[in-house]
């Protein structure tokens, strides 16, 4: 819609007053031109941070999964999980069948624990994923199901329910002749949708009265504090300063006067987080000794620095040596074997790096003395102790 015309329909008879209806008004002006102006670099608020809610609460249960193939839990010995039989029988009672719980053999069960996290701002009826994992000596969770399990929050509310077939992703199959096949870990499934909130958590309501947090991905002072004026020059009305950077990772946002309702908080939050930044990175190299992998940054760079990397390569050859007695002598043939070593050192050429190199024309420097990637990690490593390389160097 050309600018003219959204302009026009912000000022068209609203139940709602002027100074509302201004407010409105420059926050679109403000967005257009930030979001229509894309710059090198910038990205969306809202792919670097998310907003903090009272409304993400950690679930637990405990319950039981059937319809297994013979993979539950063990039920007899001294090793079985004597809790799978425990839940089993106190579950029959309820429909009033009396087992006695020496009779029970529950290797088509087993006894899980069952994991969730509640979405935020969550209704009652709003369905969300949960984890499924086996608590007792259970092969494989593969084709169970889970029955209806209380989940309930650390302090002992319960909010919501979980019941359903579990997606495993994987098989774990044993043969009678000891052999076995396994893709993927059986023991751990999710239950997509699975999970029915039954209580209402915290609603837009409760956010309406107080300030609106901010968090970052990545914490970073930087980045918080261009965050701040990125949403200062989107809101700020009278040089009346909104935002503020309140640590590295968090940004407190005072709600304005114009904001009363869950529909407009809605709005001002979907504002902010289409407002663009550019975060600062800061300049790291990481080193993964295990795997060999080496990671750096774009703003890396490297001082005047001087790199002669040797290669040393050794050389073993055995040669068998058979001897061979004469005929009807009696002896034995006997076989050896001589080992020959020798040691190359190869003549690599010194390369001379200048100061403010780059990690692109690093990378070219050390590839014309082909250098491989665990030589890579021993020279970053003799780079940095001499003071050249301007980053940060993790190791692990």
């Amino acid at each position: 819609m050309p600018l003219h015309l959204v302009v026009l329909a912000l000022l068209q008879p609203r139940k709602i007053n002027m100074e509302k209806g201004m407010m409105q008004i420059i926050r679109v002006l403000v967005l257009i031109l930030l979001v229509g102006t894309s710059v090198s670099g910038q990205v969306r608020i809202k792919d670097i941070a998310s907003v903090e809610t009272t409304g993400r609460i950690s679930l637990i249960g405990y319950g039981l999964v059937i319809g297994l193939d013979g993979s539950g839990d063990r039920s007899s010995g001294n090793r079985g999980a004597i809790f799978t039989v425990q839940s089993i029988s106190n579950m029959l009672e309820k429909f009033g069948i009396t087992v006695p719980a020496a009779q029970l053999r529950t290797r088509n069960a087993a006894s899980v624990m069952v994991t969730a996290t509640v979405p935020a701002f969550g209704r009652n009826g709003v369905r969300f994923d949960v984890t499924v994992s086996s608590l007792g000596d259970a092969k494989s969770l593969e084709g169970g199901v889970l029955l209806m399990t209380p989940l309930m929050s650390g302090d002992g509310k319960q909010y919501g329910m979980a019941q359903g077939p579990l997606s495993i992703g994987g098989y774990n199959i044993s043969t009678s002749a000891g052999e076995r096949l396994k893709k993927n870990h059986t023991l751990v499934g999710r239950l997509p949708q699975g999970g029915v909130l039954t209580v209402e958590t915290a609603s837009p309501e409760a956010e309406v009265k107080g300030p609106l947090y901010m968090n970052l991905n990545k914490a970073d002072f930087v980045t918080a504090s261009r965050v701040a004026e990125a949403v200062n020059a989107g809101l700020s009305v009278d040089s009346t300063r909104l935002a503020k950077a309140v640590s590295a990772r968090t940004v407190e946002v005072t709600l304005p006067d114009t904001v009363d309702t869950p529909a407009e908080l809605i709005d001002l939050i979907a504002d902010i987080e289409l407002m663009r930044v550019q975060p600062d990175v800061e300049a790291r190299v990481v080193i993964n000794e295990r795997t060999g992998t080496i990671v750096a940054g774009g703003g890396v760079t490297v001082g005047e620095v001087l790199i002669s990397h040797g290669n040393l390569t050794i050389h073993t050859r055995r040669s068998p040596i058979i001897s061979q007695p004469g005929a009807f002598s009696g002896g034995e043939t006997v076989v050896d074997e001589i080992t020959e070593t020798t040691a190359e050192e190869g003549a690599n050429p010194a390369s001379v790096i200048p100061e403010n190199t780059t990690v692109n024309d690093l990378a070219a420097s050390l590839n014309r003395l082909g250098v491989k990637p665990r030589d890579l990690i021993a020279i970053f490593q003799a780079i940095e102790q001499a003071g050249a390389l301007r980053a940060k160097l993790e190791i692990f």
